[in-house]
């Protein structure tokens, strides 16, 4: 290997927002703030779902309304459905 192409690489601590799970890895995100972990400091990473909390992993699928969109669809589409059934009433 060809010396100083390559990044340098360390432990780096992750830490998930949603369960607050830490754990160190092998990185090249040297430049994070740093944070005690186990007694030593380490850069940090944070992260905003892991594999402990996210719902793919885990099988406990949420839904998230946000802002009434589903609402908003619900009355849009219900208009449309109305409109396209009133020719099909006038028909017979």
């Amino acid at each position: 290997m060809k010396n100083e192409i390559h990044p340098s690489v360390g432990l780096v601590q992750f830490r998930c927002v949603s369960c607050s799970q830490r754990w160190l890895n092998i990185s090249t995100k040297l430049d994070g703030k740093m944070e005690e972990f186990e007694g030593k400091e380490y850069p940090s990473v944070v992260l905003e779902t892991c594999s402990n909390c996210h719902p793919y992993f885990t099988d406990k699928h949420t839904f998230i309304d946000t802002a009434g969109r589903v609402e908003k669809f619900q009355k849009r589409y219900a208009k449309m459905a109305a409109a396209a059934a009133k020719p099909a009433e006038e028909t017979k």
